[in-house]
């Protein structure tokens, strides 16, 4: 069996800061004096990237001083490529509460999940995280919106889970145990997709032009909060489950979750997940057109150009452009732009509104476009959901 060397963490080392499960039980049982800080479900996926290594090398929720250097030079005040600040926005009457304690907990739907250690509370203009991080204090945006909808009074300091994130899904490997996956399997290259939608068959496509240059290929679907318009996580992993048990080849793909919100920050987003995809060990990431996007306040290409303003040894994990393919019907294949001569009349594309729309109406796509399995589950869901079809 081959010898697998694995791609060093961003920063150099995997943080992991998670208790035993004795232990936890223990401190939660003598912690019930400290301060309790709520969380909602954004931030606890924050929590849980933070706590299993996903974000390292951060330790923890941001503090002014690195929060200040991400928004002006996308880096940590030791020079490391950082892209967006994470941070824990929280209330006036938490921050009055909390305020002479230098340990909290931190709690989601009346559990204690993790502790954290004070190291500062500051007040962070909103408006100017916006403009740096989405481009834009628009509150049509969603995550301007999400942004401008909370307190600008943030905790900062080190957190450490206290219990286990559960799935509905599964499974969800953590970056060591993803790690350990990838030199189980002997893959010295493995490529990373990510996605919040279901797949059709252009991303198939994109993903096995990539697998042709790789040893492995991981379908590393974004299972944190999303827009409420978005196909939920449990829909979209059994069109994932559907896709790789007929159509992709068992010994050199898998299926893992991405435990983190999505904040729709586009190019800036796109750095955070590269970064935290060389966490979990992967050597490749493919980005396609607008990743991370959304409506048109993006350049198309923006989430794949911002990469070349780092050099590549910074940001250290190979970064796939990938271009939007399409069915052509006059080559009667899949292509892209670089590979297709015919006009746009002989492509048959594929979106997100169109599949809506379609099979909201009870409508059926070309099977050139979308897996025969794949169509029957968004018709399913959305008959059931109850989402507009316009």
């Amino acid at each position: 069996m081959r010898t697998t060397s694995l791609i060093p963490p961003h920063g150099g080392l995997l943080v992991e800061q998670e208790l035993p499960l004795a232990i936890a039980k223990e401190l939660g049982n003598t912690l019930q004096h400290v301060p309790a800080v709520p969380l909602d479900r954004f931030h606890y996926d924050d929590v849980i990237c933070l706590a299993t290594g996903a974000y390292s090398p951060l330790r923890g929720f941001q503090d002014r001083y690195q929060v200040r250097t991400v928004l002006s030079d996308l880096r940590l005040p030791d020079g490391d490529v950082w892209p967006i600040p994470i941070t824990l926005p929280i209330s006036d009457a938490v921050a009055a509460r909390v305020k002479k304690s230098r340990l909290v907990r931190l709690t989601h739907d009346g559990r204690t999940v993790a502790i954290m250690h004070v190291d500062d509370i500051f007040w962070q203009d909103p408006e100017e995280e916006a403009r740096a991080v989405y481009g834009t204090d628009n509150r049509q945006h969603p995550g301007v919106r999400r942004l401008m909808s909370e307190s600008p009074i943030r905790l900062a300091g080190p957190v450490t889970l206290t219990e286990e994130p559960t799935w509905p899904e599964s499974p969800i490997l953590t970056p060591r145990e993803m790690r350990a996956l990838i030199r189980e399997r002997g893959w010295n290259t493995v490529a990373a997709f990510q996605t919040r939608n279901p797949l059709h068959r252009a991303h198939e496509y994109v993903q096995k032009v990539v697998l042709e240059g790789v040893d492995g290929l991981v379908i590393h679907p974004l299972i944190g909060t999303t827009k409420a318009d978005d196909v939920p996580a449990e829909v979209r992993w059994q069109v994932y489950q559907a896709l790789l048990s007929e159509y992709y080849p068992k010994e050199r793909t898998s299926l893992s979750g991405f435990p983190a919100a999505m904040r729709y920050a586009g190019p800036r987003e796109a750095v955070l997940h590269a970064l935290a995809r060389k966490n979990y060990g992967f050597t490749h990431f493919i980005v396609g057109r607008d990743h991370a996007g959304v409506g048109s306040y993006y350049h198309p290409l923006a989430s794949q150009k911002i990469f070349e303003q780092f050099p590549r040894e910074e940001i250290g994990i190979v970064i796939v452009p990938a271009e939007p393919a399409f069915y052509c019907r006059k080559c009667e294949q899949m292509a892209t732009q670089k590979t297709c001569p015919h006009p746009a009349s002989q492509h048959e594309m594929l979106s997100g509104t169109r599949v809506r729309t379609t099979l909201k109406q009870g409508g059926f796509l070309p099977p050139e476009t979308i897996r025969p399995e794949v169509e029957a589950l968004l018709r399913d869901y959305y008959r059931g959901s109850g989402i507009s079809a316009q």
